[in-house]
């Protein structure tokens, strides 16, 4: 028995256009949601110098310390910049926890999404 042609559901170019917006609304809150709750870029350390009032002692080379006045920066003024680190340590245990979570997700979308699969590919090809 041939299952009859599928005809998606027609959506109006309006329902389209809040779709398309209330999806960029949702990424743009994931994406600034954690900066808002300062839950982001907070690993910094501050490398210890000799001497944060001259260029030298910054660690500073005379064609950088040009660049820097350019700028309109002195030494005290960038010194909070050229001294601040992100901290890139991370736990391996919550880097294996992230990783069993994605891949398990995406193991789950697969499951339940296999009839589905099936489906579209007997449609287009038909029933081997």
């Amino acid at each position: 028995m041939e299952k009859p042609h599928y005809e998606p559901p027609k959506q109006s170019a309006l329902g389209q256009l809040f779709d398309s917006l209330f999806l960029l609304v949702l990424v743009l809150a994931a994406l600034f949601t954690p900066l808002y709750l300062k839950l982001a870029g907070g690993g910094k350390i501050d490398l210890p110098v000799a001497d944060k009032s001259t260029w030298t002692g910054l660690g500073q080379n005379a064609a950088q310390a040009g660049q820097w006045e350019k700028l309109g920066f002195t030494p005290d003024t960038a010194a909070p910049l050229i001294t601040s680190r992100f901290d890139y340590s991370f736990s391996p245990l919550e880097l294996g926890i992230t990783a069993v979570v994605v891949i398990g997700y995406f193991v789950l979308l697969f499951m339940f999404s296999k009839r589905e699969y099936i489906e579209v590919l007997e449609e287009r090809f038909g029933r081997k």
